[in-house]
């Protein structure tokens, strides 16, 4: 038997202290969370706690890795003094369906086109949640330079317009600042 390593989870806490001071939380569909002032990645206690895992890329062909490996970058880059946490739940009906009908309407909507569009200026990490019992299934989480905001504000736009968006019912958009 293989032995495998457990699960790395990354806490983000909601909380009066942390190294990202919170300038917004909004709701985009369904409940929001409460206000807080920062959030503590890596922190433990909080008003509020979403947890998640950095898994394996589950909706990634290999032709699709290379791309996003020739042109992304990693957090934590200086200039990157801007980030923003997007909890996302979608619908039983998105998970009622076959791996392959879910793949189909992400393609259709060309998510991951979308997000190349704006490497390697924006850079991401998505966390999964669902398998934790957690409220969110997916935690994705941006840094960026102030300069590139808009250029973000523009492509969740163009993503939240994707087919795949209509089986979102649950979305904040917390929007940090390095402190």
């Amino acid at each position: 038997m293989t032995h495998r390593p457990p699960l790395a989870i990354t806490c983000f806490a909601g909380a009066e202290a942390g190294e990202w001071r919170v300038d917004s939380n909004t709701p985009v569909v369904g409940a929001g969370l409460a206000r807080v002032a920062h959030v503590a990645v890596g922190g433990a206690d909080g008003v509020w706690t979403l947890n998640g895992t950095a898994s394996h890329l589950r909706y990634t062909t290999a032709p699709e890795r290379l791309a996003l490996r020739a042109r992304q970058e990693g957090l934590g880059r200086p200039g990157s003094t801007r980030a923003a946490l997007i909890p996302i739940r979608k619908s039983e009906d998105w998970w009622a369906m076959a791996q392959d009908e879910r793949r189909a309407i992400y393609d259709a909507g060309r998510h991951l086109p979308i997000g190349l569009d704006y490497l390697p200026g924006i850079a991401r990490k998505l966390y999964h949640s669902r398998d934790l019992g957690e409220d969110f299934d997916f935690l994705t989480w941006f840094e960026f330079a102030p300069d590139q905001e808009a250029a973000f504000d523009q492509m969740l736009e163009r993503l939240r317009a994707c087919a795949e968006w209509a089986f979102v019912d649950r979305e904040i958009d917390i929007r940090l600042t390095r402190s």
